[in-house]
């Protein structure tokens, strides 16, 4: 926004025009369908019939003068410079008709085609909405095909859906998903053959019980969660609003809204769809929202009605008759840009992203608006920008499913081996054995046949059925441990941890790359006014009211200021002590600027609403020390300076812009003197100073601490004007104000002409607040070797400042910026582009490193470099400058800058990729969403890596879905990054915890779970081979049926799944402490292919010993009453004894943290084994099922043989001595870094216990020799706004005798 001189000092008009002028003026109204007036050009307030109508135009010809300004991010034409750091690119997801036809290619078009009327496309235009007319959207000609000849309206409802089931579609569906798994349909066709009475071996409940509970348990799960899911929807679909139905207001659902309604808004109401608003009870129709929910920014935006509208629609009368046509842009993700118009009475009006309040977005500080819905449902921004939602995995799921393929191709080979044995035993001895007649005539060929099926049902338990409900089992309980986690409770808005999903628990402990975003993420958006300097003495540090400096000091008492904001800190009581005698003349003046020089603006409840919380923290910091902003007209300042009240004249608003980095008024005081008032970065301000001006030296070295402290300065300065010295330059000034052509640079260099010879006062150090824990929380994950990259939408200081103060970036690293790295890109592309294509690499080699010197490096790269990097628009510009003069893309030359290919373009990007992860650090600002996404893609195609994004706004939506772990930050900031994340909680320090505790113990545990399964089920299934050799391959099993059943289920399960939920290396406080403990989990170590294997091997040494030993020992004996205990039954029974012993004095010996829990379990799997075996082996049960359990008296038998016994306890010793001997040797001689841990724990918790005792003073914040100068908003701030008098309310009110201690920032609408 632009300043105005005030009305009372307006020059007179000037008609001359030069017939470039009214060209030009002449595009512009056919562009944006002003009416075209030439003959009163120069003087815009002649084209309407009111001063009001006037200071629109110039509110609108803002919008026009952007529009025709050259695209920043255009290389052709910035030429060398490449793209400006301060603009934000566009998204990479838009349409070629959606680039700007202000770009390089408008442009480069030929003369001819400017001459013709610049008119909106219909790709561009496409989308149409009649108000109050919810027929004219339901005509075919607005209808899509959905399938085949079905058809639907393009328009979608206002109704959101994200569950996956319905009543009738729960059960088919899950059905269809679960056995979608491998597994499950293995199973499902095993239960098939069992029931072929010439294959089956088995029983068919020994399948069929096994699945049924799988499945069973999955589906409970599925169904909970898609419950939750219809909650939510429901919730959201069935809030209110108010709907013009049958010309009156009527309350309806959201999910009954439709595009083309007209609704009503009340105060704290959430916008329910994309709205173009007509209305409001604020002057000029306008409307502040709280955009949390898009960008996670708590500040208040503002949007305006257009004038027509306003004054026109405000009565439920008026706005039933209301039949506007609105023709706009196709539905897009575009939060920072909309396009269309109106027809409305034959008159054609211009609409932009000024107009529109977006779903997501809250209605603050308004009584009541009125809108017209655009875009409803799934065509809304917010839900545009939600991206795909990705099903996403664990690498241990995904090895696991190799895992299970390669058991798959083992129980095939062995079977097909057992098969080909039977068929040449057969041959051999069994068609010669007349005891073995059966009388069906079987070839041994086909007996080998039925044989291969056989031993597939037999070895079946190899490919683990409960493996994946245990799974899903432990995954949920790691969840609950989240959720309960007491210190991951944000107690102050009570909002505690949620694991939101159950699915990526042991992921969290492999993470390699975080991406977050900035503001809401890793600071507050708060900002804290803390130190100044004036006249050359600074003041913050704790001091008394006589200037003795101290070491702990308490806050300022501000009791004796009725005004005072009581949350504002400041310790330093020599300051308020100088500014409450009124002999400090220098900090009087110091905070009467603060008070004036200022684009806040205050409602009647005497709220601040600032344009950046810069504003706010300066604003307020004057007002507790005395100087209190009051009131502000279009030409007036009214503050509070001490008991006396005074109002100064406003004669110009100097508005700050990224180029400026300051801004300036000229107040008019009331003894007549004029008096210019200047804030900005001392950078632009030193520049200007006046050789006279005092404290310069003083003041730097002031500047030079605070930086070092990681502040946000902002230096201080005035200068006195004479009346002519006045007259003169807005005479100049409103001669810039009228050029058309370049306008902001002839009104910048009328600024320059008063901006000079200033007299500096001091300058102000803003903390801009980070969240707690912050530069801990960083410093710990990178010693777990965790890359932490910072992707945000701010400007390139205020980022880079950031990563100063929470110590991403330090003193020692060399930053790298965009223009370094195109360079050092190209010159590979070049070296690459030299070698013959024959040269190149079939194999990916390790490529050179980029930057060769030693030392830490980091990456600082804007949203415009990285898509001139990685040519992410050329190609889409280029293609649209040569379809519009009617030529086909020739093919790409080394010299356009374009990919020759495909290859070359992935090249770029792995170069990208390598250069940015040989960095300590990463910082990619002034990106968009889509970039964001982009960003965080390459990285997990390129290096293979874990990545996890964090982020608290909608603009952070896409990001997290595409990382493999997204984690939303929740509470006061919005809460659609919460709903689209994986894991959520308040505070970027709970992200240690989650991952080097939770996440790192969640892998452990699962990586033990899984190894200790795979091994027992091969131990287990194992003996049904060893046996075939002595059974004549006949598919025979060697223990009984029930037992086959229950194993899983019930004798071996419990001791493992609480492993896999419980059990712990080294507590949570040790883990924080020794970061490296992370480092297994990154590199995959504790479960991969060798581990598989060492337990496959495990698992067949421990099937041998239990077959052959038992073996052994039944060969030939004799028991104590003269019986052979040599019966099959009792043999089943010694060697499923033993294997219960073994398997779970195994995991007790892989057990690192008892509980009572874990040793129940392990006693109790003994004890429910032993009860269950003697109760279906007793003669009882044999009488009412004779068929299903035939091991009548087996167990009773054989375990009253101490010669039994004996066996049982020699098969146990000699599965567990050789394991024992392994851990004693690994853990003294190869010990790792957790073995390490372990031992000395003792002495490590009491060091953590005295540490705790005598903990150090917070965090001190890091120190730097940068300048920390750039402390101001991002946007610009309300000088267009004050000046037009837009902003003032319609009726005088009376000053509240309070002030309110609440300040609410207010940033521009742009960019949000």
């Amino acid at each position: 926004m632009r300043m105005r001189i005030c009305r009372n000092h307006k020059p007179k008009p000037n008609r001359a025009s030069s017939s470039s002028s009214v060209n030009a003026f002449r595009q512009a109204t056919r562009r944006f369908h002003v009416p075209e007036q030439p003959h009163l050009l120069l003087n815009p307030h002649n084209l309407f019939s009111d001063e009001k109508a006037a200071q629109d135009f110039h509110l609108r010809n803002r919008f026009l003068l952007n529009m025709s300004r050259p695209r920043a991010d255009s290389q052709d034409s910035q030429g060398s410079r490449g793209p400006d750091d301060e603009v934000m690119p566009y998204s990479d997801d838009e349409t070629d008709d959606e680039v700007e036809p202000g770009s390089d290619e408008a442009l480069q078009e030929p003369p001819e085609a400017e001459q013709s009327p610049v008119e909106a496309r219909p790709s561009e235009m496409g989308w149409k909405v009649k108000a109050n007319d919810r027929a004219y959207h339901q005509l075919p000609e607005f209808e899509k095909k959905v399938f085949l000849c079905i058809k639907k309206s393009r328009y979608s409802g206002n109704a959101i859906k994200t569950y996956k089931y319905n009543v009738l579609t729960f059960l088919p569906l899950n059905l269809a998903e679960q056995f979608r798994r491998s597994a499950n349909l293995y199973f499902l066709a095993l239960l098939i053959l069992q029931i072929i009475p010439d294959i089956t071996t088995l029983p068919w409940y020994t399948t069929l019980i096994p699945l049924v509970v799988v499945l069973s348990v999955t589906a409970i799960k599925d169904l909970m969660d898609d419950l939750a899911r219809h909650k939510m929807d429901k919730e959201i679909n069935n809030r209110k609003t108010d709907v013009l139905l049958d010309g009156r207001f009527q309350t309806s659902k959201w999910r009954d809204v439709q595009v083309g309604d007209v609704v009503r808004l009340k105060k704290n109401d959430f916008i329910p769809a994309d709205i173009m608003l007509l209305s409001s009870s604020n002057p000029n129709s306008l409307c502040y929202v709280e955009t949390a929910e898009l960008d996670g920014e708590t500040n208040l935006k503002f949007k305006m009605g257009l004038r027509v509208t306003d004054e026109q629609l405000q009565e439920e009368r008026q706005l039933a008759d209301f039949d506007g046509f609105i023709e706009c842009e196709e539905p897009n993700n575009r939060l920072d840009k909309f396009m269309g118009a109106m027809l409305w009475k034959r008159e054609r009006y211009p609409v932009d992203l000024d107009n529109m309040l977006l779903r997501g977005c809250t209605v603050r500080n308004t009584d009541v608006c009125h809108g017209l819905v655009i875009y409803a449902g799934a065509d809304t921004k917010i839900m545009r920008n939600g991206g795909k939602s990705r099903f996403k995995r664990t690498r241990i799921d995904e090895l696991m499913n190799y895992m299970v393929y390669t058991i798959f191709a083992l129980l095939i080979l062995v079977a097909a081996g057992l098969a080909i044995g039977h068929s040449f035993w057969y041959e051999e001895i069994g068609s010669k054995a007349w005891y073995l007649f059966d009388g069906k005539g079987y070839t041994s060929s086909h007996r080998g046949f039925l044989s291969f099926w056989g031993y597939i049902i037999v070895l079946n338990t190899m490919v683990p059925i409960s493996l994946y409900v245990s799974v899903e089992v432990i995954r949920l309980g790691q969840s609950k441990f989240i959720n309960w986690d007491l210190q991951m409770y944000f107690a102050e808005k009570d909002t505690p941890a949620k694991a939101r999903t159950t699915t990526l628990n042991e992921q969290l402990g492999q993470v390699e790359y975080i991406f977050s975003d900035k503001t809401g993420t890793l600071t507050q958006n708060i900002m804290a006014f803390k130190k100044c300097t004036i006249a050359g003495r600074s003041y913050g540090d704790p001091t008394t009211a006589e200037g003795v400096s101290l070491d702990r000091g308490k806050q300022v008492d501000w009791s004796w200021n009725r005004h005072a904001d009581k949350k504002f800190e400041f310790m330093d009581h020599s300051l308020v002590a100088a500014v409450r005698s009124g002999k400090d003349k220098e900090a009087m003046e110091f905070f009467k600027l603060l008070s004036l020089c200022h684009t806040v603006m205050v409602d009647e409840d005497m709220v601040y609403q600032a344009a950046s919380p810069d504003e706010g923290a300066l604003v307020t910091a004057a007002r507790n020390f005395g100087y209190v902003f009051l009131a502000r007209t279009q030409d007036s300042i009214t503050i509070q300076e001490g008991d006396r009240e005074s109002t100064y004249e406003m004669l110009a608003l100097l508005d700050f812009n990224s180029d400026r980095k300051r801004m300036s008024i000229i107040l008019r005081f009331p003894d007549g003197r004029i008096r210019l008032y200047c804030k900005g970065a001392d950078t632009v301000v030193y520049e200007r100073l006046s050789p006279e001006s005092r404290y310069k030296d003083s003041t730097q070295t002031a500047l030079d601490i605070f930086a070092n402290e990681t502040l946000r300065t902002l230096c201080l300065c005035y200068k006195d004007i004479s009346n002519q010295e006045y007259d003169s330059w807005a005479r100049r000034h409103k001669e810039a104000q009228l050029v058309l052509a370049d306008r902001e640079t002839a009104v910048d260099r009328v600024y320059e002409e008063i901006e000079n010879g200033l007299m500096l006062i001091g300058a102000t150090a803003i903390e801009d607040k980070l969240q707690d824990g912050v530069p801990e929380t960083i410093a710990k994950l990178a010693k777990a070797d965790i890359r932490i990259w910072v992707l945000t939408g701010d400007k390139k200081e205020t980022a880079e400042n950031i990563g100063y103060s929470c110590s991403l970036l330090t003193d020692d690293m060399q930053i790298h910026y965009g223009e370094d790295v195109n360079v050092k890109l190209s010159a590979r592309q070049n070296t690459r582009r030299n070698e013959p294509i024959s040269n190149r690499p079939r194999k990916k080699k390790p490529a050179e490193p980029f930057f060769s010197e030693p030392g830490k490096n980091a990456l600082i790269i804007t949203g415009g470099w990285l898509n001139e990097i990685l040519y992410e628009k050329k190609k889409k510009r280029r293609r649209l400058r040569l379809r519009r003069l009617g030529k086909r893309p020739p093919p790409s030359s080394p010299q356009d800058g374009q990919p020759l290919d495909e290859w070359e373009k992935e090249q770029r990007q792995i170069d990208f990729v390598d250069m940015a992860c040989e960095c300590e650090a990463v910082i990619c600002c002034r990106v968009t969403p889509k970039q964001k996404a982009n960003v965080v893609s390459l990285v997990k195609k390129y290096k293979k890596a874990v990545t996890l994004s964090i982020g608290d706004g909608a603009n952070d939506v896409n990001m997290i879905k595409t990382a493999d772990i997204g984690v939303g930050i929740s509470g006061q900031e919005g809460m659609q990054a919460v709903m689209s994340s994986d894991y959520a909680f308040a505070q970027f320090r709970y992200l240690q915890r989650l991952l080097l505790v939770h996440g790192r113990w969640s892998y452990i545990r699962m990586c033990k779970f899984l190894r200790f399964f795979f091994f027992k089920n091969f131990a287990f299934t194992l003996v049904h081979f060893w046996y075939s050799f002595f059974s004549g391959y006949s598919s025979q099993v060697a223990y009984e049926d029930w037992f086959i059943t229950l194993y899983n289920l019930c004798y071996s399960s419990l001791p493992v799944l609480l492993v896999g939920l419980l059990d712990q290396d080294v507590n949570d406080k040790l883990s924080l402490r020794f970061p490296k403990l992370y480092l297994p989990g990154q590199q995959g170590s504790l479960f991969n292919y060798k581990n598989f294997f060492i337990s496959l091997f495990h698992g067949i040494f421990v099937s041998l010993i239990i077959f052959f030993i038992p073996y052994g020992s039944f060969l030939q004996t004799m028991g104590q009453d003269g019986e052979a205990p040599s019966d099959y039954q009792s043999f089943a029974v010694v060697t499923a004894s033993s294997l219960i012993f073994i398997v779970n004095l195994q995991i007790s010996l892989d057990t690192s943290y008892w509980t009572f829990v874990n040793c129940f379990a392990v006693l109790g799997s003994i004890a429910i084994y032993f009860g269950i075996m003697f109760d279906i082996h007793s003669a009882g049960i044999h009488v009412i099922f004779p068929a299903y359990f035939t091991f009548t008296g087996a167990a009773s038998n054989a375990l009253r043989q101490p010669y039994l016994w004996l066996t049982i306890v020699l098969t146990v010793g000699m599965s567990l001595l050789p394991v024992i001997c392994i851990q004693f040797l690994y853990k003294t001689i190869w010990p790792s870094v957790g073995d390490k841990v372990q031992r000395n724990k003792k002495k490590y918790e009491q060091e953590l216990e005295r540490e705790e005792r005598e903990r150090a003073p917070a965090f001190q914040r890091g120190r730097r020799s940068r300048r920390s100068a750039y402390a101001f908003s991002h946007s610009r701030g309300y000088a267009d706004l004050i000046s037009s008098g837009r902003s003032i309310r319609r009726r005088a009110t009376g000053r509240a005798s309070t002030l309110q201690h609440s300040i609410q920032e207010v940033p521009q609408a742009e960019n949000i």
